[in-house]
């Protein structure tokens, strides 16, 4: 028999057959089985350019006066709150939808982590608030709220009040000036920060950390080019240097407290109401935080009290200046104010109490302005959510100003309407709660929220019952790298006849 002679044609026929039907059995199994790769799939979205992405799509849109469509354009092109794209080097889902971000904020330290661009990462340091976990971030918490979360001291009232005066008098004392009123709120929230965590006075120190910060913020949202040390004309490179001062002049400055308090044989001060924050390190759980860790939480909160409440400073007054009734009735709050209390008295926390339209500003600054536009998180684990699946290890963008400026969820969205707070509707409800995040959420809400709204509403205060203003030219505001006014909103300021000095 020879072996090299081919089969038959009808072995051959059945042999197809059989593998044939195999084939369609295992097609038909497969459709019906559920399928974890079929329906584990990402919101829809682009990854853009190789390499890049879409990041200078994202910046490009966020230096115009409108960065909306960034978002509104791939939400209405998906059809969905959730859409995937790639960003600051990683694949990034981003998200419009109220629900998830709640069950993103929620879910901190189990289903997601805190994660930001390297860029930030590096300049803020691996001990600052922003950037720990777990019980590291816990414990700062803590401190944190300790020392700037509780705005009703007498002590720390009676020095906002006196800062806020000290910087309105140093205006000068001609019936009219001109000042840059983001330069001046600066000022204030800097010089309020570090004395919170130094107890150091307004002087050269404090104006030459300050001026270092400026190029320290600049460079959160740059690109951070390896060996850019060695590039000081880079804007990432000028941050790099600048952090490098204010470390070290932190440094200093707690290595003198420690050796001060090993002279005194580590005994802690007697009046808790004066402590600041590196008294409260150098003391909490025997004294365990090593220097680096110090100076990486004081340089984040200088940061954070830094830049965010000096801008919603500025912006309120931008807004109202635009809306000349919501100002008229802030001026007869502050001023009904002034008259119960007499002129010279300064400001109390019941004062504080007494002002229900000047938090309708705050609120409605927050909500339009959106300081912070949102917060990044990396998946733990993998999230479901609807229809899709985000991945372990997949970086999330949860957006603030999405949910903020939608008019599903705010009527006018875009326009300021301090008024919208007053109603008793679904923005003082649970449901409204959730969808005012301004400053975050869950275990991570910021701890200096309602320093903040005081420091803001001190300010407001004394400039509506001392002056009245115009612009002095014509200002916009910008969103990138942060939120501010291109040219620090200029006025011209007047004295009102009935002031005090």
């Amino acid at each position: 028999m020879d072996a090299t002679r081919a089969p038959p044609p009808s072995l051959l026929f059945l042999a197809a057959s059989l593998l044939a039907a195999a084939l369609g059995w295992l097609i038909v199994f497969a459709a019906r089985r559920p399928s974890r790769r079929r329906s584990a799939r990402l919101p829809p979205g682009t990854t853009g350019l190789p390499l890049i992405g879409e990041t200078l799509r994202l910046i490009s849109a966020y230096k115009t006066p409108n960065p909306e469509p960034f978002i509104d354009d791939r939400v209405a092109r998906h059809g969905t709150g959730v859409f995937t794209t790639h960003v600051f080097g990683e694949r990034t889902v981003f998200s419009a939808d109220p629900a998830f971000n709640r069950l993103l904020l929620a879910a901190e330290g189990r289903a997601v982590h805190c994660s930001y661009p390297s860029s930030i990462a590096t300049l803020l340091g691996a001990h600052s608030l922003l950037l720990t976990r777990g019980a590291a971030h816990k414990r700062l918490h803590s401190l944190t709220l300790t020392r700037l979360g509780r705005p009703a001291s007498p002590p720390l009232m009676a020095h906002i009040d006196r800062l806020v005066l000290t910087t309105m008098r140093n205006w000068g004392e001609p019936a009219a000036a001109t000042v840059r009123l983001l330069d001046e709120a600066k000022k204030i929230t800097f010089n309020l920060t570090v004395k919170q965590l130094v107890s150091i006075d307004p002087g050269p120190w404090t104006e030459s950390v300050r001026r270092e910060y400026v190029k320290l913020i600049d460079g959160f949202f740059s690109i951070p080019f390896p060996f850019a040390h060695l590039l000081p004309f880079t804007t990432y490179g000028q941050a790099l240097k600048a952090r490098k001062k204010v470390a070290g002049a932190l440094r200093e400055v707690i290595r003198k407290r420690m050796d001060e308090k090993m002279e005194n044989g580590g005994a802690k001060g007697e009046d808790d109401e004066k402590r600041d924050m590196v008294e409260e390190l150098l003391d909490a759980e025997g004294g365990t935080f090593s220097v680096e860790e110090m100076v990486d939480f004081c340089l984040s909160l200088l940061v954070a009290g830094y830049e965010t409440t000096s801008v919603l400073m500025t912006l309120a007054v931008k807004f109202l200046t635009e809306t000349p009734t919501a100002l008229s009735q802030l001026k007869e709050e502050h001023d009904n104010i002034r008259d119960i209390k007499g002129k010279n008295q300064p400001l109390e926390w019941s004062d504080y109490k007494s002002m229900p339209f000047t938090q309708c500003v705050i609120n409605e600054t927050l909500r339009v302005a959106n300081l912070i536009s949102g917060v990044f998180r990396r998946a733990n684990t993998d999230i479901h959510f609807k229809e899709y699946i985000i991945p372990k290890g997949c970086k999330i963008f949860a957006s603030f100003r999405a949910v903020h400026l939608n008019t599903e969820h705010y009527e006018n969205a875009r326009t300021f309407d301090p008024w919208r707070w007053q109603s008793k509707n679904k923005l003082q409800s649970a449901v409204g709660a959730s969808l005012f995040t301004p400053f975050g959420g869950g275990p991570r809400l910021c701890p200096g929220y309602e320093l903040a709204r005081v420091v803001v509403s001190v300010f407001l205060h004394h400039l509506v019952t001392r002056f009245s203003w115009e612009e002095a030219e014509e200002d916009r505001i910008v969103f990138f790298p942060t939120t501010r006014t291109l040219k620090g909103y200029p006025i011209n300021l007047r004295r009102r006849s009935d002031s005090v000095v």
